[in-house]
């Protein structure tokens, strides 16, 4: 009889991979911040999973939700209402940046990107779209043509949607630009403007308010709220993807809220429901929902509002309320960032330490004067191996699982995680970045 990880791999696609080599780990059970593999090993979820099991595994409460509206009404297709369907739309309405009233769900993160490129193209009747090059938004058509990272590289020829034209990233550690903040002006911004007045038929603008996978950027001060200017002034919508960023993640119920600055859609997932169930969300401004008053709006899905994603998300809504998460995001975040940067002084393989809340990265590099990476994104595309992949692989031998992505590694824990559980994660960090400085010692 073979494994369950036999099994898998003989008639599974792993994701985001060649296929031969995989082998996974099984997972039993999770609770709290921790899971446990088949063997009975308990790991620390040091990256809640994929930033996105805010919650912590089987929060009872949420749990019970799912269960009694699984018994009440498990599906109605999306042109019909519940009472559930409308207290999501009052609670979300509470809670979203004010200029956004009006709600569309979806599955998942890639779809909601998908339906606010629509929306955008739609409403302003122009088709470009300037994204970033630190960014993912997604793997399917429109979504990954937007996605400025090496995952786009495999598909741009064959499955993505043309009109994209990418900016530089408010990157400050390794500036695109080559220049130092404060002194540049926050060029990358200014930039856009010139891309905005050169390019014509610019639909929207968008960007991760606080970047995700690609390295926890936070951007300077002035970046977003000069952004927010720059579109208005072009008559450009500014769509901000809240995915990994939302959901108290950052010490806020959304990163934008850090710079009061309101967009025109947002689009968020992951904590949403704390990924207990599938939702995605696309949340609108009123100029943009009356538009479609009277317009058609063309889209839609099978699984759009399901019940039981709802159920969730108001369950999990709740949660964030009852238990305090989002002030505790930024407590516990403000010890979770002391503690990282211990490390930034301590280990040559360091470069930078950066995040908000429970939201931080760990900068990899060869040389702190030069800042030289260990690795590029090119390293990913031709299969080169990944020094932060073998520090996150270092860390699971410890018994810490952490989000590794090019050069960075993503801390992202569950926003329940107390500080004993911070200081276990960051001391088995500490013991895995020794296999870098290594590395970068001998690079000197």
């Amino acid at each position: 009889m073979n494994s369950v990880a036999d099994d898998t791999v003989n008639h599974l696609y792993g994701t985001w991979r060649k296929q031969r080599g995989w082998n996974p780990l099984e997972v039993v059970d999770a609770e709290g911040c921790y899971f446990k593999d088949s063997s009975g090993r308990r790991y620390l979820d040091f990256s809640s999973q994929l930033a996105c099991v805010n919650l912590g595994h089987k929060n009872t409460n949420v749990i019970n939700a799912i269960k009694s509206y699984a018994e009440k009404l498990p599906y109605i297709a999306p042109s019909f209402t519940c009472e559930i369907k409308a207290e999501a739309g009052r609670l979300l309405s509470e809670i979203m940046p004010s200029m956004l009233r009006k709600f569309f769900f979806s599955t998942s993160g890639t779809e909601a990107n998908e339906a606010a490129l629509k929306m955008a193209r739609l409403y302003t009747k122009r088709h470009k779209i300037i994204s970033r090059y630190r960014s993912y938004h997604g793997s399917t058509a429109a979504s990954i043509s937007i996605t400025g990272d090496v995952r786009r590289w495999y598909v741009e020829d064959s499955n993505s949607v043309p009109g994209t034209v990418f900016a530089p990233d408010p990157y400050c550690y390794r500036c695109p630009l080559g220049l130092s903040y404060p002194d540049c002006g926050v060029a990358c911004v200014e930039y856009v403007n010139y891309m905005l007045n050169n390019e014509g038929n610019v639909a929207a603008v968008i960007v991760e308010p606080v970047v995700g996978a690609n390295g926890v950027i936070v951007p300077p001060p002035e970046y977003l709220p000069k952004l927010r200017k720059i579109t208005r002034e072009h008559e450009a919508l500014l769509i901000v993807d809240e995915v990994m960023s939302g959901w108290g993640r950052t010490g806020e119920w959304f990163a934008v809220n850090h710079w009061q600055v309101d967009p025109d859609i947002l689009t968020t997932a992951k904590g949403l429901t704390s990924s207990y169930i599938p939702l995605g969300l696309t949340a609108t401004s009123k100029a943009v929902s009356d538009f479609f008053d009277d317009n058609l709006f063309p889209h839609g899905h099978t699984f759009g509002a399901h019940p039981l994603a709802l159920a969730t998300a108001v369950a999990v809504i709740n949660e964030y309320r009852r238990l305090n998460l989002v002030e505790l995001s930024r407590k516990r975040g403000e010890y979770l960032g002391k503690r990282l940067k211990e490390l930034e002084q301590k280990h040559e393989s360091v470069g930078e330490v950066r995040g908000l809340g429970l939201f931080w990265a760990v900068d990899l590099t060869k040389n702190k004067k030069t800042r030289e990476p260990f690795n590029l994104p090119k390293d990913k595309y031709t299969g080169k191996p990944i020094m932060v992949d073998m520090v996150a692989s270092e860390m699971m031998k410890r018994g810490v699982y952490c989000m590794s992505w090019i050069n960075n590694l993503v801390v992202a824990p569950p926003l329940i995680i107390g500080e004993e559980d911070i200081d276990k994660g960051v001391e088995v960090l500490d013991q895995a970045l020794k296999l870098a400085d290594e590395k970068a010692e001998r690079s000197h």
